[in-house]
């Protein structure tokens, strides 16, 4: 049998293991990108490693921790730019844009591999590489030239026939996999999207779909690279890093699903949940305080054109507010040159800079209880910044659409569709990417830190027993926004482990915190997909901090499950999922013999002792995760000379 497109790249690729669903394996990988939320704690974890030089192209961008409120973000930027030159990174200086549309524009290179510490790394499967998500030690570690260790996920084949009719999205082909598979139907999985329809998408289209492939829980998904990847990289002044990137005719896939596209209608996600999907027009007339066009899903030239498209010659409905992120400085730019900026400022949108923004509730909160309708990939309670906010994601026809009448709008209701066409040829200016200093000049660069900026907590290595309390008892699809929240307060605190400790899940249990120290740390137990959502190696990082032991869940999300092994947090699930009902939030738990359950097999038991009952439990490691929880984390495990 032929290869699908993973595999090829996997096989081209892989240092150590054997590429069989389930199974470890170890791969070379080719390029690594921060953002300045992960990057802080990522560049100061290479630095506690002692190497002198990134091995690979990596590039630590600056997006997320644009509000300057205080002195923490600025200071962070200082530490970045000046750890790029010192250790031979690509810099993004904060402005020139979000770093998945950076780098899908500069640097994305069809079949290569791809790690960055942000969970929408996957965007990069629009142009054809192997992009993952990872936490920033990994990242790390892949900067030392070390490999990345993957469990190799079974890869499913998605099918793309037909075309998108008018007013309809790539946007909701990716929330038509939401509604079909949920936010965790994707876990241990690849999606690797094929077929006739592929060939009527844009690799921004492509990008978009990947880009909110995470919230399926995928490892990734993947796109061809074909003479439209060939037009885009023409287009950017990159054809010469063009390569042809196809499943073979007699391709395989472990499953394959099939999507008409001229079937599909214009879908919205309702809140609090990015699978909540549904048609537009099953909630259409809804009245909406707030619109928000951007973030690393649908920011690109063509998302702003189509909306300044719709909004020209008009005014956005006098009962809500509309802000526009252009995804980076290139967008912006051409944005400008060609008029779409200013006809959308004309119809009274908010122009924002080229960042996250509101998709990380970085500013522009939406009112008590109100409705905002959003581009963006993420719709979890309190991510906004306003707690009893009701979000919706859709695609920018129907945000634009919703901006004009100023209620939820099923976009067909606005006549003919714009035409709107790929550029031939992107304005190219990286006046705002400081390429790396050589190797002389890097000796000479003394790396600036400022007050917030603290060194990496390191655990000792895991103790002979594990005893404690339940501290949380929590349910199904608790997501790293729960367990460490993101926005304005919280971001700057990403360099200081002391200091973002104290918000660990203070969103579920104001209380945690001081618990949690008063009791030495402990035990929480959780439902399905614990730790769904961002990347934030911070969601294990910092409840490592106060002393946290270990989870017991009844699964894991892939990021976080690897956070919490790099983090020396015992990672366990329950052998039987109705023992959840068996634990309750202040029961005193206890783990025997620690290290001997490190070295045995994969069943464990955990005693109740205030029931007095137990429990057992799964602890489904490789030998290599197993010698680093008994080491106390990845980074003491790496500096031992672990591989």
């Amino acid at each position: 049998m032929g290869m699908n497109m993973t595999k090829k790249i996997l096989k081209e690729h892989l240092v150590k293991g054997r590429l069989r669903a389930g199974e470890e394996a170890a791969v070379r990988v080719d390029q690594v990108l921060t953002q300045d939320a992960t990057g802080t704690m990522a560049y100061l974890q290479f630095e506690a490693m002692g190497i002198d030089r990134v091995q690979c192209l990596a590039v630590s961008y600056v997006d997320h921790n644009m509000l300057q409120t205080g002195f923490e973000n600025p200071d962070d930027h200082r530490y970045l730019q000046s750890a790029a030159a010192k250790f031979g990174a690509y810099f993004s200086r904060p402005g020139n844009g979000i770093c998945h549309q950076v780098h899908l524009e500069r640097f994305g290179v069809p079949g290569a591999i791809q790690l960055g510490s942000d969970s929408h790394t996957p965007t990069g499967g629009g142009l054809g590489a192997l992009a993952m998500g990872a936490g920033g030690l990994d990242v790390a570690v892949a900067m030392g030239g070390g490999p990345y260790y993957i469990t190799v996920p079974r890869v499913v084949g998605v099918k793309l026939v037909g075309e998108l009719r008018p007013w309809v999205a790539a946007k909701d082909i990716i929330l038509e996999m939401l509604r079909r598979l949920s936010v965790k139907g994707g876990v241990g999985k690849i999606f690797e999207y094929f077929g006739p329809g592929v060939e009527s998408l844009s690799v921004p289209e492509r990008a978009t779909i990947t880009n909110m492939g995470a919230e399926l829980g995928a490892t990734t998904s993947l796109f061809p690279s074909d003479s439209v990847t060939k037009r885009f990289l023409k287009a950017q002044g990159r054809a010469g890093q063009y390569r042809s990137l196809k499943p073979s005719k007699s391709a395989s896939y472990d499953e394959e699903i099939e999507i008409d596209l001229d079937a599909l209608e214009p879908l919205v996600a309702k809140p609090h949940s990015p699978d909540n999907v549904v048609p537009v027009r099953e909630v259409e007339g809804l009245r909406a305080d707030q619109v928000c066009v951007g973030s690393c899903t649908n920011s690109s030239y063509y998302d702003l054109t189509i909306v300044a498209e719709v909004l020209k010659g008009k005014t956005v409905a006098p009962n809500l507010n509309m802000t526009v992120s252009p995804g980076s400085k290139q967008v912006y730019e051409m944005a400008a040159r060609d008029g779409a900026i200013a006809a959308m400022i004309a119809a009274g949108a908010r122009i924002l800079e080229s960042a996250c923004g509101p998709c990380i509730g970085m500013g522009q909160a939406p009112p008590s209880g109100g409705v905002s309708v959003r581009t963006f990939n993420r719709n979890f309670v309190g991510r906004s910044g306003t707690a009893d906010a009701q979000v919706y994601l859709a695609s920018p026809e129907t945000a634009a659409a919703t901006a004009l009448r100023g209620a939820i709008t099923d976009p067909r209701s606005l006549g003919e569709k714009p035409a709107v066409k790929t550029p031939r040829k992107f304005l190219l200016n990286d006046n705002l990417i400081l390429p790396p200093a050589d190797p002389e000049s890097a000796a000479k660069v003394e790396i600036v830190r400022g007050p917030n900026i603290k060194p990496v907590p390191l655990k000792g290595s895991m103790p002979d027993e594990l005893a404690g309390e339940v501290l949380l008892k929590v349910g199904d699809n608790i997501s790293t926004d729960h367990i460490l929240p993101a926005g304005s307060k919280i971001l700057p605190l990403r360099s200081n482990i002391p200091a973002i400790s104290e918000y660990v899940f203070t969103r579920v249990d104001e209380s945690f915190p001081a618990r949690a120290r008063e009791k030495g740390g402990g035990f929480v137990v959780g439902g399905e997909n614990y730790g769904q959502g961002s990347s934030r190696e911070h969601a294990a990082l910092a409840p490592s901090y106060l002393g946290l032991k270990a989870v017991l869940v009844k699964s894991f999300a892939r990021i976080h499950f690897n956070n919490l092994i790099n983090f020396g947090i015992l990672p366990l699930t329950f052998a039987k999922a109705d023992d959840y009902e068996k634990i309750e939030q202040g029961d005193s738990l206890e783990i025997l013999s620690v290290p001997s359950c490190l070295a045995a097999g994969d069943l464990i038991e955990v005693k109740n002792r205030t029931k007095g009952a137990a429990v057992r439990a799964r602890l489904a490691l490789t030998g290599r995760q197993r010698a680093i929880l008994k080491a106390g984390g990845l980074l003491p495990y790496t500096k031992a000379g672990g591989k």
